[in-house]
């Protein structure tokens, strides 16, 4: 079994900042999201490859970080 693995920081070129409200969030590129979809769907489907299962927990990973800071984003906001 080979292992694969890739690194969220592949993934820096597809993220993007976006305004809303008072606040600009970190989100992925719509290619990414669209990405992250599609891989989900295979993965629902038992259909992911090596390559895709370690490409989906890197861009899980990167998801996870960015709720974490958009939402310290938004309690900052909330409590000056």
């Amino acid at each position: 079994m080979v292992t694969t693995l890739t690194k969220p920081s592949l993934f820096l070129h597809e993220i993007a900042v976006k305004k809303t409200g008072d606040l600009s969030l970190f989100t992925f590129s719509d290619r990414l999201q669209d990405r992250m979809e599609l891989l989900l769907d295979k993965k629902k489907a038992d259909e992911l490859a090596l390559e895709e299962i370690a490409e989906l927990e890197a861009i899980g990973e990167l998801d996870r970080i960015f709720t974490h800071m958009n939402a310290m984003l938004i309690a900052q906001n909330t409590n000056p």
